[in-house]
Order: structure tokens, then sequence, then C-alpha cells
């Protein structure tokens, strides 16, 4: 990883302002990996992004969070979106049972808690860590932490 940039959010329409804006960058093989605490809005973030690209497609459905399967799986006409929640694996070689090389290869990936599949996540990856200084406000920052390509490609965001 290379370079960062800060986003300062103040409430969660800004957030899901900035989700929009990044859905309208991703493509194929792209992996977005959502690091931050417990309730910092990680899966608000990439439910946001989620809900961009359906509506985008004029696709009305539903985006549950993937806490307790783990994994939910979306289909569009130019990629399909994985949306991985890591929180309850033990073992990285569980992400291999739940389609992880496919969603690497076919898809965009969103992963909450990619550090307990670490050893898995490609080199080229857009990592954004999100905190908060008031837990109980909408205020957040995302810090985006970028490899070469994704410092390109976020030149002009």
């Amino acid at each position: 990883m290379s370079r960062s940039r800060i986003f300062d959010v103040t409430d969660l329409e800004a957030t899901q302002a900035l989700a929009a804006r990044l859905a309208g960058l991703l493509g194929r093989g792209d992996v977005i990996a959502l690091q931050g605490t417990l309730g910092v809005g990680k899966t608000s973030f990439a439910r946001a992004i989620i809900q961009t690209l359906l509506v985008r497609e004029g696709i009305a459905d539903e985006v549950p969070s993937p806490t307790f399967s783990l994994v939910q799986q979306y289909f569009l006409s130019r990629f399909d979106i994985w949306h991985f929640d890591f929180y309850r694996i033990d073992n990285p070689v569980e992400a291999y049972e739940l389609g992880i090389e496919e969603a690497f290869a076919e898809g965009v990936s969103l992963i909450e808690w990619p550090a307990r599949i670490a050893s898995l996540l490609p080199a080229e990856r857009l990592d954004i860590h999100i905190s908060t200084q008031a837990p109980m406000s909408g205020q957040r920052r995302f810090e985006f932490t970028m490899s070469p390509t994704w410092e390109t490609r976020l030149a002009d965001f």
C-alpha cells in the first residue's frame, strides 16, 4: 500500500454520498477492505455502495447485512458484488468455502474484518479504515489507503 487520503463526513447522508461516488469507480476484480471497530459503520458503507449499484441497474432489492450468513451476493450486468463479513471466522481457509477466489476473480469484493483473512488479500486493493471521535454522532473519518492502481483511479475523486 502506498498513499492515503482522508474523507471526513458529518452524517449518514454524507457517508452514503461518499459510497455512491466510490461505487461509480468499481469494476470486476476490485477488492475493498473495510476496517474499523465494531459498530463504526462498515456495513452501512458497504450497503450504500451496493444499494447505489443496484439502483443504477433498476434493481429494487433488499441489502441485508452478511453478519450471520457471512456473505451476500448480488448479480449485476457488469459484475457480481460479494459482501463478506469475516468477524465470525477463525481460520482464513474458511473464506475459500465462501467463494473468495471466485469473488476476487470475477466480482467486486467488499470485505468487513479483512484482518481475519489478511494472508489471502491481494496486494492490489483499496483499504478503507473507518473511525469516529463521537460514536453516537454520524461523524466519521474514512481513510483510504491505496495501492498504486487505486491511487491513479482515485486521483480526481
